[in-house]
């Protein structure tokens, strides 16, 4: 549906943006883009490899919209915007991110819908690489990058091009978008406060399952009850109640182990993956390969070889004892699922966190405060920077100070410091042999260009 057409993308650099260029564009069309990050300088190493692409980069200064394309921006992306006041100039039809991938998703036959607080992003990659390792050839939208498709030609691969009939994607809630896609199969992975209520949540998600063949429901998340009694839900988890059931959870230092059941049927499983969060997303992903006709045992198979997401608790290295690891933990949900696999093995964790937004910390914090206090034992050290700005009118009014001062009360200890470089000096300053470093944030390309720095500055003092 794509074919032969030109599209311009406000944003391309972003997250959502990036793969869903690259799969248009494999598809024949024409592409073109630009972003302010960009034009600010970060991430250039991303933004040439899009260029050597063939894709056409312009500053964001309203120079890059033509006539004949089609405007695909962000629908939070203001018509102020050089770039989207030349497009309403010209009178260019405008797509949201949202609206061309579900067009491209409600086009295929089998199209898998991975929707959820948390671990969608994983679970997306998880199905995908069960799909190809079965010879499907599916077409894969994802919001980070997928170590088992990455390569030194493919270094940001969260997208795979496939047949255009399997179709596999993260959906998202936050912006209602859900509510665009028509899956032939739904999952979703949980349910807790992010950038809604709990009643609009429960509302997006029970509409985007009840309209699917088959909608995999976590068995064992206390939010989604209300969604498992439809007569098309497949449930998975550890508990009795999950058709695909999960046992035996065992941590190690390089990933875990667990058991799962269906039926008559059971297997082991060894996931390269820490943490029982990613024991959940994978018995997600292989209800989800099951109801398309995909047998346990070679999900099974196919994950022993899934090697994980960047930003992902990825393990950036180890120096004179400290491993520095980088993940995408960011709203109460993902922050306490990484402490819990933090916590299930031994060393003391120093955590740097940077908030991704104003916004967020107002809609969130008290919960994020919780969940950081909770999940920190004795001896972790938690360091907070500002939230992350990269301009406009938001309310700045609430920042990082009230989220450590939240923290401090709940019995963690924490600090704030202002910059990303007196967090880290401090960390630094702090850190043992069998520590381990976590640079915890999103919505910030470089906060792994930050964890790698720290892991130089270690081998450096090593020397």
């Amino acid at each position: 549906m794509t074919e032969n057409k030109s599209y311009f993308f406000c944003g391309i650099g972003g997250s959502g943006m990036l793969p869903l260029a690259m799969i248009v564009a494999a598809r024949g069309s024409a592409v073109s883009g630009s972003d302010r990050s960009r034009d600010q300088g970060r991430s250039p190493e991303k933004f040439q490899w899009l260029a050597d692409q063939g894709i056409t980069l312009f500053p964001q200064d309203g120079s890059g919209p033509k006539a004949g394309q089609i405007l695909v921006a962000s629908a939070a992306v203001e018509d102020s915007v050089p770039d989207v006041a030349a497009a309403n100039a010209l009178g260019l039809p405008r797509m949201t991110r949202a609206d061309l991938n579900a067009a491209l998703f409600n086009a295929a036959d089998k199209a898998i819908g991975v929707g959820g607080t948390s671990g969608k992003s994983t679970v997306t990659g998880m199905i995908g690489w069960i799909l190809e390792s079965a010879g499907r050839k599916p077409t894969v939208m994802n919001g980070a990058v997928m170590r088992n498709f990455a390569g030194e030609d493919m270094p940001f691969a969260s997208a795979l091009v496939g047949d255009a009939a399997s179709y596999v994607s993260e959906v998202d809630e936050s912006d209602g978008s859900i509510a665009l896609y028509q899956p032939d199969v739904a999952v979703v992975t949980n349910i807790s406060l992010d950038h809604k209520s709990l009643e609009e949540l429960h509302r997006l998600f029970g509409d985007f399952a009840a309209k699917a063949r088959i909608a995999v429901i976590n068995a064992d998340d206390a939010e989604s009850v209300p969604l498992l009694n439809g007569d098309n839900v497949m449930r998975f988890g550890f508990s009795d109640a999950a058709a695909i059931r999960g046992g035996d959870f065992e941590a190690l230092p390089d990933g875990c182990r667990f058991t799962v059941s269906f039926a008559a049927d059971r297997h082991d499983v060894r996931l390269r993956m820490p943490g029982r969060h990613n024991a959940a997303n994978a018995l997600a992903a292989i209800a989800a390969a099951r109801a398309v006709n995909i047998s346990v045992g070679q999900s099974v198979a196919a994950l022993a070889d899934f090697t994980g997401l960047a930003r992902r608790y990825e393990v950036l290295g180890q120096a004179n004892g400290v491993t520095v690891i980088d993940d995408f933990a960011h709203n109460p949900d993902k922050v306490a699922a990484t402490l819990a696999a933090v916590a299930e093995l031994p060393g003391r964790a120093l955590l740097f966190f940077q908030p991704h937004g104003y916004g967020p910390l107002r809609q969130m914090g008290k919960e994020l405060a919780a969940s950081f206090a909770g999940g920190m034992r004795d001896g972790d050290r938690l360091f907070v920077c500002d939230p992350v700005y990269f301009g406009g009118t938001v309310d700045r009014s609430v920042g990082s100070e009230a989220l450590v001062a939240d923290i401090v009360a709940g019995g963690a200890e924490a600090a704030h410091l202002t910059t990303r470089a007196a967090c880290g000096a401090a960390m630094l300053d702090e850190a043992k042999p069998g520590d381990r470093i976590l640079i915890l944030g999103a919505r910030d390309d470089t906060l792994t260009e930050f964890g790698r720095e720290l892991l130089g500055r270690l081998q450096q003092a090593g020397l």
